[in-house]
């Protein structure tokens, strides 16, 4: 069962505070610290790491689905297989990367179940060319939505290389060990999608915040969730040993 197992003495905080030193919270640990800890059970180093990377996987999974339920059920999913068996994280790679592809799989495996259901006759046209997402309330909501949209108008094995290389702006290696490509294959895409995008897209892209975010109640229903499932079901302790 998921426990609290971080427990510092009376004793040590009180010398720490006499030191002047602040306590770190598990928000401000690396991953591989947060990954021994979630390891032996520890709620609050799960959660940390859930809420440090719900956002990219988000963009992830909406980059395949371009739906928002669906990316956030897919996020959800990938976050109890992650918990559910931290064993199968081999520390020779990066923790983000493996999450990351984790959510991948789980978006193409949901992606892959509706046209399943949908064998009476073809998806419609306009699934493939404009996110479900809800365009936020504000002054960039106009052209976040036509931002999206162009993103959505890309064919996925390009838009996914998108999303994660110039909204996430994370490297060309890492693209690749989180989608299962060769680094070649990541650079080629991305020079294919900025092909066929409007020249000034990624300059507006910097001016626009909140292109593919994972909206705050999103989120928060995410971590809420998971961690509910998993102390329900002890789905941690099978990953119990140390790493």
């Amino acid at each position: 069962m998921l426990e609290h197992t971080l427990q510092p003495g009376v004793d040590t905080g009180s010398a720490r505070q006499r030191r002047g030193a602040p306590s770190a919270g598990p928000d401000a640990l690396p991953d591989l610290l947060l990954i021994e800890r979630a390891r032996a059970g520890d709620e609050r180093a799960v959660e940390a790491l859930i809420r440090r990377y719900s956002h990219r996987l988000y963009r992830v999974a909406c980059s395949v689905l371009m739906d928002e339920e669906r990316a956030e059920a897919a996020v959800l999913e990938a976050f109890l297989a992650a918990f559910g068996d931290l064993s199968r994280y081999e520390p020779t790679g990066k923790f983000a990367a493996w999450l990351t592809r984790l959510a991948y799989n789980q978006a193409r495996a949901l992606r892959g179940g509706a046209r399943a259901g949908n064998r009476a006759g073809p998806a419609p046209a306009a699934a493939a060319t404009a996110p479900a997402v809800a365009p936020p309330a504000g002054d960039d909501a106009h052209e976040r939505r036509e931002l999206e949209q162009a993103i959505a108008r890309l064919p996925e094995v390009f838009r996914t290389v998108y999303v994660l290389r110039v909204l996430e702006g994370i490297s060309g290696i890492e693209t690749a060990a989180s989608l299962g490509l060769h680094e070649t294959t990541v650079r080629t895409r991305l020079y294919r999608a900025h092909r066929r995008l409007p020249p000034d897209m990624a300059v507006r892209l910097r001016a626009t915040p909140g292109v593919l975010e994972l909206p705050p109640q999103c989120a928060e229903r995410i971590a809420s969730d998971a961690l509910a499932r998993l102390h329900h079901s002890s789905m941690l302790t099978i990953s119990a040993s140390p790493p």
